[in-house]
């Protein structure tokens, strides 16, 4: 039995930001498969319980988009029997070289932050589209630190060669703000002694991701211009649309 909206988001007591990304309308009233590919804040705290109902998803590869010391800092998730991990960095300037203003508009800063990302890091984009376009890596999770930011630009990417609209996919980035107030609620919670997160960090305005798509289509023609530009096959954008959209309904 496939998931519905409403359990969209899967629950974890140390991860925020876990749910699947199927389900919704794409090319030819055909829609994206559930349980295929899941997105989610960072993995390196699951134990106990939540590796367990973590091994029930059978996910077979990670796609890990934090940078180098990100991993170092944290770890990573379990190294569990039948799952291949692969750490990809998206290459992109540190975000506190070019600070959010508090008065200034959050989704336009974003939206920026994911067009610079979307210029510098071509090269990890094309390799997380690539691996999530091959069937025999599915079903794959794709995380960073907080799950909206580059896992948001490599779901929406993945979204719209699939013939997700935009609205739906600014719709599906937002949920992650939910999540951030799980997160900070746990973080204060467990370290009151730590700093509450930025709003950079927390935020997940449906608008930063509306205007990174209309802008990078402006930039590029479409998004599927955009990734041959960085890399991404014709073979690997039919093979993602292939296996990670339900059959045809037969006429």
């Amino acid at each position: 039995m496939n998931p519905t909206e409403d359990s969209r988001r899967i629950p974890f007591s140390a991860m925020f930001n876990f749910r699947d990304v199927g389900g919704y309308p794409g090319h030819d009233a055909r829609t994206v498969r559930w349980g295929r590919l899941y997105r989610s804040d960072s993995p390196h705290r699951i134990d106990g319980t939540d590796r367990e109902a973590f091994s029930a998803l059978g996910i077979r590869t990670v796609i890990d988009l934090r940078r180098p010391t990100e991993v170092d800092r944290d770890g990573r998730v379990p190294d569990l029997d039948g799952l291949a991990y692969r750490h990809i960095h998206p290459e992109h300037a540190d975000w506190a070289l070019t600070r959010h203003e508090p008065e200034s508009s959050l989704a336009r800063y974003l939206a920026d932050r994911y067009a610079d990302l979307a210029e510098t890091g071509t090269a990890g984009l094309a390799e997380a589209v690539g691996l999530i376009a091959d069937s025999t890596n599915a079903p794959v999770l794709v995380h960073c630190v907080a799950g909206k930011d580059r896992t948001g630009i490599v779901c929406a990417l993945t979204l719209a060669v699939l013939g997700v609209d935009d609205d739906r996919i600014a719709e599906d980035y937002a949920l992650s703000s939910e999540a951030s107030q799980r997160f900070s609620a746990w973080l204060a919670a467990s370290m009151p002694e730590a700093e509450a997160p930025p709003a950079p960090f927390l935020g997940s305005p449906a608008e930063a991701m509306s205007l990174f798509l209309v802008e990078l289509r402006r930039r590029h023609g479409s998004v599927e211009d955009y990734l041959r530009h960085a890399g991404v096959t014709d073979a690997q954008l039919a093979a993602l649309r292939d296996h990670l959209l339900e059959p045809p309904t037969p006429q």
